[in-house]
């Protein structure tokens, strides 16, 4: 007989709607619920802030659109120069975006990710010597910020945007020449590491054990080390596997929950901070559907990280977890098991089982451009909130083309394209569909649920 935290319950329906709105949590579980960040920086997007004119050729003609450097604004402090690697979708202005593994983006199955970071690392804004560059790209003199930033972003375009990239052209002829020299010069490099992360974000086991350990990893030379939020009440302690409290880390540091042996089921989170400048090609990806973006340049900049514990006496004791997979299309929940019974749960219809001691991970597969929002619980109330929209893929050529960043998600009209509005920005389609209606429900009996609902953004008059 599986204890009260040893059995999960899930269903998954999807009604095929089409609507620009998010799917938001229902009930106490999910209040104060946040996004699915593994770790790094969060930053609101702005505007184009450097920009020339670039155009756009398609099977529905030609197009001329703003290209150039976007500015973010970090949680915490911090400033954030990117290009978008997503054309053919609209910015949203004020969007919330945090940085993602390339293994969350369209940049998983790009071939030509590599490329992308070497041009980054190559040109402007990390090349700020104009005439230097000019000089390498045999352009001459007379390259400005703008032509700097438009022919960066075109020689991006035509590496990120649909199998063989996009079909664009910068229209000042001193960024086309610099698009040229970057698209024939770029050489395949790894994927740049995170900022900040914490490995696993999720633990569990007994009241009395180390719980751990959790591993910083982090290009900062030292970070600050958050205990939860109860912790004088609570008495959990983060400490080091010699049980001493720690307060300061860096990378590779190993953290520990130590949980009173007299504690009673529950769970706790910590959090790491840290200030650095934030690795060139870090991807950003939106809490709802906007332009993916690709860090080209950052101030000394706020990071952070959190991790949970969860803890019980007996039975199945889970660790969960989730994370964006565009490699296999959907959003990985990982359940680590370090109770002393098997942990089983159904998950659209299918039964999984975690051993005890195990861990094992369930892709929840999901269409492209599909909104989910759920909260994950486990034992003494452990209640994780995972939102955001599946954006693995680019659109490709032959998607209309916009040249607004939108102040707010335009309407999606089924069959039709939604209205535009007059703000400046890339490159963007604003009938981009949002295909939603998902319902997810996922009860741990005793231990609080997981739970689904669909809402319609309504429209906004006057766009």
């Amino acid at each position: 007989m599986f204890s009260a935290f040893g059995r999960v319950a899930a269903t998954a329906l999807v009604s095929g709607l089409v609507t620009a709105g998010l799917l938001t949590a229902a009930g106490p579980a999910a209040a104060g619920g946040a996004a699915q960040p593994r770790g790094g920086a969060s930053a609101t997007i702005g505007g184009l802030k450097t920009y020339g004119a670039a155009v756009i050729h398609d099977a529905g003609g030609d197009q001329q659109v703003p290209a150039g450097l976007f500015e973010m604004s970090v949680d915490g402090g911090g400033t954030l120069q990117t290009y978008c690697v997503d054309l053919h979708t609209p910015t949203q202005r004020d969007a919330k975006y945090h940085e993602t593994p390339w293994s969350g983006t369209s940049l998983a199955a790009n071939k030509d990710a590599g490329r992308i970071r070497w041009i980054l690392q190559h040109s402007y804004p990390q090349v700020n010597d104009l005439a230097a560059l000019a000089e390498r790209a045999g352009i001459g003199s007379g390259l400005t910020e703008q032509d700097a930033a438009a022919g960066t972003q075109v020689a991006i375009w035509r590496y990120s945007d649909g199998a063989d990239g996009a079909d664009v052209d910068a229209v000042d002829p001193q960024a086309e020449k610099l698009a040229d020299y970057l698209q024939k010069s770029a050489r395949n490099l790894p994927e740049p590491k995170a900022s900040l992360t914490l490995d696993p974000p999720a633990v569990s086991g007994h009241p009395g054990d180390l719980l751990g350990p959790v591993t910083v990893h982090t290009d900062a030379a030292i970070a600050t080390v958050v205990p939860p939020s109860d912790a004088a009440m609570s008495g959990v302690r983060i400490v080091g596997q010699d049980g001493k409290p720690i307060t300061m880390a860096k990378e590779g540091s190993h953290l520990f929950f130590q949980v009173p042996e007299d504690a009673d089921d529950g769970s706790a989170e910590l959090t790491v901070q840290a200030s650095t400048t934030v690795p060139v090609g870090r991807a950003f990806t939106a809490e709802g559907r906007s332009q993916t973006q690709i860090l080209a340049g950052s101030s000394e900049s706020t990071v952070a990280a959190t991790a949970t514990a969860g803890w019980a006496r007996q039975g199945a004791i889970p660790a969960l977890s989730a994370a964006r997979n565009c490699t296999g299309g959907g959003v990985d929940i990982t359940a680590a098991n370090a109770g002393d019974e098997p942990f089983t749960f159904e998950l659209m219809g299918v039964e999984h089982t975690t051993p005890a001691g195990a861990s094992r991970t369930v892709t929840i597969p999901l269409l492209e451009d599909q909104a989910y929002d759920f909260t994950i619980s486990g034992p003494g109330g452990l209640a994780k909130r995972f939102t955001g929209v599946l954006d693995c893929k680019t659109q490709g050529g032959g998607s209309d083309i916009t040249t607004q960043t939108l102040s707010e998600p335009s309407p999606a009209v089924v069959g039709g394209g939604a209205p535009h509005t007059d703000l400046a920005a890339t490159g963007g389609s604003g009938a981009t569909p949002l295909i939603v209606g998902t319902a997810l429900a996922m009860v741990v009996l005793g231990g609080g649920s997981l739970l689904l609902t669909r809402r319609k953004t309504p429209p906004t008059h006057g766009e």
